[in-house]
């Protein structure tokens, strides 16, 4: 008999009851008694409000677990119905300090503490990553000792053997983009980041260590209804597309990272919700590069840092692009379907995808069909997609373009939304220009290829002269507007500079 809806909290059974389509995790865990959790800016910029959650491990064996941190502040609580979500205060005791906690502690890397709760999931995250690999020597070395009577330890030194040349991994394979999405207003992050390069492994009798070899749950299919509004997880594609084919005007939500922003800063409310982020046959992957018409298959209900690992590189340009998208907090959860299809003319994956031909594939319950990306957007958030479809795939052709580059025009290097983005796919033969792709986001109403900049490059020869006449066609490519991110003038001259540092950082290729 299926139980009521509820959640496992740090291993407790707790029933989810009246939260509908509109409470929010965050809300229904601080509600529950579970404050660790707090609400900083509402929309997963700040990651004080981080959880761990059990999420299948797409990377290990058939069955493992990987503890994903999220922003709780985003994703409805309904979403977690049968699931199992770890808050700080799931994570060690009141006698016993968790390593990431005592880390924290001891390295001075907390003072108001509001927004340590978040730091040390996020932190936890990165801790039980099963691919981490610390090394023995280089672990002792970033420990440091306690500074003079303050209780601070002596900041590890980057520059010592063992740290990474990009200074972002420390000597015990922990990864800094791990805590991209959490920010800190009044420690500093350099204690933070000694805590973090001086964990260690999991020891044997760590239970949630050990959970990581175990199968993560079920998503169960869900119904829950609270005054007039409804959210629904389908059991399967068919029973999402009849729900779809019944009531086109539900909202669709995966990662719910846009979900999350709307309901909390614009108080945006739909009758009904429907959930296709575990939907299997959405979140499909195949890799064929057996011929010369290969191609790369991704399920539209992936998340990025799924894709990130089932791709392991074999992309260039989405493995630039990757980094550079949000925080992995927000990375952890959205996914390429959510990013296309909300049709936004600033969303970072549109331009990288655009440069590498994509097409989609679109379902409903009278079949499905198969659109050009370069065709499917017609305006601003205006897509070919009608209200009873929904991505289903997201289909790369292989080879990939040999050369290419993703250009992030934002104020800040990460977690950050661009004011340019332009991505860039070429093949260069005996020094003239064989093909080459631009996608460009947030210079016109819509995501956009740079049709005539390629045609007049193609042919050409690929020379500094060639490059900066493309230069100038790039800039006028887009109708690009003024706002609080940059002026219209700003977005017109990164057009341009972007294409000359892409051939001065590729001047010698196919040469």
């Amino acid at each position: 008999m299926k139980m009521e809806p509820h959640v496992v909290v740090n291993g407790h059974a707790r029933p989810l009851g009246d939260v509908g389509g509109h409470t929010t995790l965050l809300e229904w865990l601080r509600g529950t008694g579970y404050t660790g959790c707090k609400e900083g800016c509402a929309e997963g910029e700040c990651g004080a409000c981080a959880v761990l959650v059990a999420r299948p491990d797409v990377n290990g064996s058939t069955g493992t677990t990987r503890w994903t941190a999220i922003n709780a502040c985003l994703v409805p609580a309904a979403g977690f119905d049968a699931q199992e979500v770890v808050t700080s205060e799931g994570l060690g005791d009141p006698e016993h300090m968790h390593p990431v906690q005592e880390q924290m502690a001891v390295r001075g890397g907390s003072q108001c503490g509001y927004c340590t709760p978040g730091f040390i999931c996020s932190m936890a995250s990165e801790y039980y990553r099963a691919d981490r690999s610390p090394a023995d020597a280089t672990a002792e070395a970033a420990e440091g000792e306690p500074g003079a009577g303050n209780g601070h330890a002596r900041p590890a030194d980057p520059d010592a053997p063992g740290h990474a040349a990009d200074h972002e991994h420390g000597p015990n394979g922990f990864d800094l983009h791990a805590l991209s999405g959490n920010l800190c207003r009044c420690t500093g992050y350099r204690p933070i980041r000694d805590a973090a390069y001086a964990l260690g492994s999991p020891s044997d009798d760590d239970a949630l260590a050990a959970r990581r070899s175990e199968p993560a749950p079920a998503p169960a299919p869900t119904v829950i209804t609270t005054g007039g509004t409804s959210y629904r997880r389908p059991a399967d594609l068919a029973q999402a597309l009849d729900v779809l084919a019944q009531h086109p005007d539900a909202r669709l939500v995966a990662g719910s990272t846009d979900w999350g922003v709307e309901l909390n800063i614009r108080h945006a409310r739909a009758d009904l919700t429907v959930a296709l982020d575990r939907v299997a046959e959405l979140r499909t992957f195949s890799f064929d590069d057996s011929s010369g018409s290969g191609a790369v298959e991704i399920g539209a209900a992936l998340t990025l840092s799924e894709v990130e690992r089932l791709l392991d590189g074999r992309v260039p340009l989405l493995a630039e692009l990757f980094p550079q998208f949000a925080s992995r907090l927000i990375r952890n959860g959205a996914t390429l379907g959510g990013n296309l299809g909300t049709g936004s003319p600033i969303g970072d994956s549109p331009p990288a995808l655009l440069a590498l031909d994509a097409s989609l594939v679109l379902a409903s319950s009278s079949g499905e069909r198969t659109v050009p990306l370069s065709e499917y957007f017609t305006g601003y958030r205006k897509t070919v997609k009608r209200p009873d479809e929904l991505i289903k795939t997201i289909r790369l052709p292989l080879p990939v373009a040999p050369i290419s580059a993703f250009h992030k025009i934002a104020k800040r290097r990460f977690d950050d939304i661009s004011s340019v983005a332009i991505a860039f796919a070429l093949s260069v033969q005996d020094g003239q220009v064989a093909d080459i792709k631009i996608g460009l986001g947030g210079v016109a109403a819509m995501p956009i290829r740079a049709t005539a900049t390629e045609e007049a490059l193609i042919g050409k020869p690929w020379t500094p002269r060639v490059a900066a006449a493309a230069a100038r066609v790039l800039a006028d490519e887009g109708t690009p507007i003024n706002d609080h991110r940059a002026s219209a003038a700003y977005r017109t001259a990164m057009l341009g500079t972007s294409l000359r540092k892409f051939h001065a950082q590729n001047a010698k290729v196919g040469v």
